[in-house]
């Protein structure tokens, strides 16, 4: 056991872990690697991009986890005309008082959702970054700070086109882990029917019972002890050979920055705090690798051609790179 680290630390964020992943359970069907994604982003002060298809419980799943974590939510849906004021707020002129007066905008929260963020044009999108970034905002050269913890999920649809503006790389490399959700299995699918049949899907019945799990003081806590998890040598190694892999792989134009090792070294310690542990694995690098990295890389076109992923590529890196 490592002498900073408590048994009852360590216990204590796995134990709200899996209640907060069973209490997510009774409501949404599946989804259970998203669910352990979005916590250790949650527990390494990270944000996470989701891409892929409509209809598949992300924005009811992420409102479930901060109303279970105790925590402040905010959602921006997001349009062509949405503008940075918006998101961060305004300073507007206050007749009563006889001074300007400021109105905050939603990035003031602790779990921010940013629905469709392909959608909002360039100036708009940037409006996040500095949050994202530094946990603060700026409105009319005033820097306001934002409380901790703060966790944005931003989910876009790659499928859709019209009227969007992707994100460029630099914005993408922001986020700490990305997550491409998929349609539910034919299992989970049926599961699905059945619990709409019986009642189980109602939003405002299940709301109604549910009671928050822990609070912003116990995850705060639980951040710092995620902090403290030992990573040997060897491992940081073996997280340096990886993110070096990508940025020499022949089919890789553009290889991950240095935010992947830190993704790596931050999600491989929540990943093994969440786990009980005060140490690193190898297997806790390789959880949180291609999460980490697939959004950083830009495939050579010629494999792109070929119909190789980004996702491919990092699968064989981990299967080269030797592991300590």
């Amino acid at each position: 056991m490592n002498k900073n680290l408590s048994a009852k630390e360590l216990n204590d964020i796995s134990t709200s872990f899996q209640e907060i992943k069973e209490a997510i359970g009774r409501l949404i069907v599946g989804n259970d690697e998203l669910i352990e994604l979005l916590f250790i982003g949650l527990l390494s002060g990270g944000h996470v991009l989701i891409e892929g298809v409509p209809g598949t419980a992300k924005t009811t799943l992420v409102k479930t986890m901060a109303a279970l974590t105790g925590c402040e939510f905010q959602r921006v849906q997001c349009a062509v005309d949405t503008q940075p004021a918006d998101i961060i707020g305004i300073r507007f002129w206050n007749q009563q008082s006889g001074e300007f007066t400021l109105r905050r905008g939603s990035v003031f929260t602790n779990i921010l959702l940013i629905d469709e963020v392909n959608r909002l044009p360039p100036k708009s999108q940037s409006a996040f970054i500095e949050a994202m970034s530094e946990r603060q905002a700026t409105i009319d050269g005033t820097t306001i700070a934002i409380d901790e913890p703060y966790f944005a999920i931003a989910t876009q649809n790659p499928y859709e086109q019209e009227g969007t503006f992707p994100l460029i790389e630099a914005q993408k490399d922001r986020f700490m882990f990305s997550f491409h959700s998929r349609y539910m299995d034919r299992e989970f699918e049926r599961e699905l029917i059945r619990r709409e049949h019986e009642g189980a899907l109602d939003w405002k019945e299940f709301t109604s019972q549910l009671m928050p799990l822990t609070n912003r003081q116990d995850l705060l806590a639980f951040i710092e002890t995620a902090k403290r998890v030992h990573i040997s040598e060897p491992i940081q190694d073996y997280i340096g050979d990886l993110v070096i892999a990508t940025r020499t792989h022949s089919d890789i134009h553009l290889g991950a920055s240095s935010r992947g090792s830190i993704a790596l070294v931050r999600g491989s310690k929540g990943w093994a705090a969440m786990n009980n542990r005060d140490y690193v694995i190898p297997d806790d690098v390789k959880k949180v690798a291609t999460f980490a990295l697939k959004h950083r890389i830009l495939p050579q076109r010629e494999a792109e051609i070929s119909g190789i992923t980004s996702t491919q590529i990092i699968e064989e890196i981990l299967r080269t790179v030797e592991v300590p």
